[in-house]
């Protein structure tokens, strides 16, 4: 077979049970297989299952081949999905053009494969609705209006203002000269907004959503989007007024206000009544599921009828369902991982395949104008997002160019607009196709920009020392403890009771303890992180969780009990698992902590006894210990024995000292500790046995001296002990510390320690959680019979 045989139009296959209407067309669905016609083998692909099946191979293999090389240089699965349209587009395959008669020749060959495209669009538009905070357009403060503000109007004014220049100079035969200012007020119009899920998806890619810019690109994507949302509505109003009938643009814009009320007064009230039946804790009925998106569907369509662009319709009914569980986390666990995997590449391949880069070099002389003005633009919108956030927030300069650099990121609501644009001619295809090359050079170049410029440990730079250790005698003792599951509520309450004590004549001069509880919740069905402080103020719905409620309750008891010298903040934060450390850091800086306290996330049973462990917490225990802004304690509790557990019983606290600044640090907190007359401190110094010149050792003298003042400070004190234990070796060191654990309740340790004082190089070969050190990894062994809780202590980090 020839090759111009292979790409003829393939004969129209006989009529099959399996048929379709598309029209008053009937074509087949289903073929007999390959060995249909022997002489043809082609004839499969004149019947639309197989047809889109090709389509849909060609796709995905292009895809593959073009990440495959992509990856290996940073280039985000958003360009390789837009360099496979281009690689299926004109200037190569053509695969439209191949497809676009295989039917019949009444029906488009394609109508199979943009029907599922547009599917994908109409679902992804939806979940992003589904997931966007509806918190955000009216929780945003001055900063993020400013920006937006700015960037749309000055981008907008100054791309108008070339909208008719040199109209005389365009071809009649590349475009009319009535619609060319038309074309131009599209590039300028989409060029000007800023859109929200867009921006979302490049923050929560760089992992920065949590952070001040992530949170200040958000809320600034959030008005932009709004300021757009108001502007097609109104370029769509006059355009259908001006080239259609007066009746019919006054028609549409009442049909879109009908939606606007029912979507607020039926859908978004039904949609809450869904979230309120479902008992806490349990999955929503799958009906509920498919009724909404049914609904969005049908929005969709209604839009499309309408006149309006028809992923209008499934992105304000997915604003109007609740974000998070129960319903929103269900719609997104159901049908995310189909819709990103596999609708939306088919959706980005077929857009871009549209475009025709050989026609545009072609038009190139009358399309120079609207690069021009494409440029112009973006210097234009880069320059006014960055102007405001320098001069009128005071953002640093580096802060400055990256949030102007996200302002500028176009993505695959962009690419919906560019379509629409096409299919109503609005776009020539020259002009669609530079439009095109634009987004992909853009979804390439900026991420890589912003995550050059983008260091997220700045802003824990320690500059003023955030710890125990250097603290004033009167100042306050700020601790920041996080709470993961119910199971850390108790470990967490039973140390701020060791810490915290009556105020005497030996410490009257003592600040309060400040706690702040910090309830992590992993973030489901919700695209923005937002943290809720708990007050008198919070709404009684989030309340009614038992989660919170018993953190809230527990607290509660715990200020009432020490009301006089304790005072208690909660708090709860939704947030990715690879993003709460973010968060934890933020809240700590914000309230000037001390130290954070953190669970381990090794769970024991009642009885002491190993049960699992929890990776999660551990990673986010690790990006803590890397990045805090001030002291960390890593606690595992394994509670108290029984007789432990009465108010007035003694609880003895011990505390191994090697060495180093996390050692002295856990000195610190346990002379807070050693002031509460329910706890027995004994404070257990490890020696090396070998002589040491003290006088060139400065770690040492440091040691010695923060020894000696707690020595002199409970000098008189009944509850205080002090002794010196000398160690060789690895083994000695293991044996030594299970005796000392079996003496105490709680033990207290740094997490590293200085090389001079004891080499356990040995023992940190066979850790199990490398994350507390190696003396708390003995201590914290599932292998341990003692039942001794274990805090790890390690000293506010300083960061280059």
């Amino acid at each position: 077979m020839t090759d111009s045989q292979a790409l003829a139009p393939a004969p129209s296959p006989p009529h099959s049970k399996a048929e379709i209407c598309y029209g008053a067309t009937f074509y087949n669905i289903s073929s007999y297989g390959i060995l249909e016609k022997y002489e043809t083998p082609t004839i499969i692909f004149g019947y639309a299952l197989p047809l889109l099946e090709l389509q849909i191979i060609l796709i995905f293999v292009s895809i593959v081949l073009s990440h495959m090389f992509l990856r290996r240089i940073g280039i985000p699965q958003f360009v390789s999905n837009m360099l496979a349209g281009l690689i299926l587009g004109p200037q190569l395959i053509d695969l439209l053009e191949y497809s676009s008669d295989r039917l019949s020749l009444d029906v488009p060959g394609n109508v199979m494969l943009e029907g599922v495209a547009r599917l994908g669009l109409v679902m992804f538009t939806f979940l992003m609705g589904v997931k966007t905070n509806k918190r955000a357009v009216y929780k945003i403060g001055k900063r993020p209006v400013a920006i937006a503000v700015s960037s749309f109007l000055v981008t907008m004014i100054s791309g108008l203002a070339f909208r008719n220049f040199r109209l005389d100079k365009i071809d009649p035969l590349y475009m009319p000269l009535r619609l060319a200012p038309t074309e131009r007020s599209v590039i300028v119009s989409i060029q000007a907004v800023t859109l929200l899920p867009v921006i979302t998806h490049l923050v929560y890619e760089l992992k920065m959503p949590n952070s001040e810019l992530g949170r200040i690109a958000i809320s600034t994507a959030a008005v932009s989007d709004f300021l757009g949302f108001i502007t097609l509505v109104c370029i769509s109003y006059v355009g259908t007024y001006r080239y259609a009938s007066p009746r019919i643009a006054n028609r549409d814009i009442v049909a879109l206000i009908i939606l606007v009320l029912v979507i607020i007064f039926i859908v978004k009230p039904m949609a809450q009544r869904i979230v309120d039946m479902t008992p806490e804790g349990k999955p929503v009925r799958k009906i509920y599921l498919y009724v909404t998106i049914l609904t969005a569907i049908f929005a969709s369509i209604y839009t499309s009828v309408f006149n309006q662009m028809y992923v209008l319709g499934p992105l304000l009914v997915g604003l109007a369902i609740p974000d998070g569980p129960p319903l929103g986390s269900a719609l997104e666990a159901r049908f995310e991982s189909l819709i990103t995997n596999i609708f939306f590449p088919i959706s980005i391949a077929l857009m871009t395949m549209k475009g025709d880069v050989v026609r545009a070099l072609y038009s190139f002389d009358d399309i120079s104008l609207n690069i021009f003005l494409l440029g112009l633009t973006v210097v234009v919108k880069w320059t006014a997002s960055f102007v405001p956030c320098l001069i009128f927030c005071e953002l640093p300069t580096r802060e400055s160019v990256i949030i102007a650099t996200i302002m500028n990121y176009k993505g695959f609501v962009d690419l919906c607009f560019f379509d629409v644009a096409l299919k109503r001619r609005n776009l020539s295809r020259a002009t669609y196709t530079v439009m095109i090359i634009y987004v992909l050079l853009n979804a390439g170049i900026l991420p890589t920009i912003v995550k050059a410029l983008y260091d997220p440990k700045r802003k824990y730079i320690g500059y003023v020392k955030r710890d125990i250790m250097h603290l004033k005698t009167n100042s306050d003792l700020k601790i920041l403890t996080c709470l993961h599951k119910p199971d850390n509520i108790s470990g967490a309450i039973s140390l701020l009771q060791l810490l915290s004590s009556p105020l005497n004549n030996d410490n009257k001069d003592r600040g309060v303890i400040a706690v702040t509880a910090l309830h992590l919740v992993k973030l489901a069905g919700r695209t923005f992180p937002i943290l809720i402080p708990h007050d008198k103020r919070s709404k009684a719905r989030l309340l009614q969780n038992s989660y919170i409620q018993t953190m809230m309750l527990a607290f509660t008891e715990f200020q009432q009990e020490n009301w006089e010298y304790t005072t208690v903040s909660s708090f709860t934060a939704y947030s990715r698992e690879d993003l709460m450390d973010q968060d934890i850091c933020n809240l700590a800086l914000d309230h000037l902590t001390s130290m954070i306290i953190v669970p381990s996330g090794r769970k024991w049973s009642p009885d002491g006894v190993y049960e699992s462990d929890d990776i999660m917490i551990r990673q986010v225990n690790d990006s803590l210990l890397d990045r805090a802004p001030c002291s960390i304690g890593v606690l595992n509790y394994r509670g108290y024995s029984k007789g432990k557990k009465r108010k007035n019983s003694t609880i003895n606290v011990g505390v191994i000292f090697i060495g180093g600044k996390d050692d002295r640090e856990a000195l610190s907190l346990a002379k807070w500790m050693g002031q509460n007359s329910r706890v027995c401190l004994t404070v257990i110094r490890f020696l090396s046995g070998q002589e040491l010149d003290k006088s060139k050792n400065w770690d040492y003298l440091v040691d010695d001296e923060v020894l000696n003042d707690l020595k002199a400070t409970y000098s008189l004190a009944n509850n205080f002990n002090y002794m010196e234990k000398i160690v060789n070796g690895g083994p000695a060191v293991a044996t030594t510390v299970r005796l000392v654990a079996g003496d105490n309740d709680l033990m207290i340790v740094g997490r590293d320690h200085e090389d001079y004082s004891l080499d356990v190089t040995g023992l940190a070969q066979w850790m199990e959680l490398p994350e507390l050190g190696v003396i708390g990894d003995l201590l914290a062994s599932k292998d341990l019979k003692t039942r001794v809780s274990v805090l790890v202590v390690q000293q506010q980090q300083q960061h280059e």
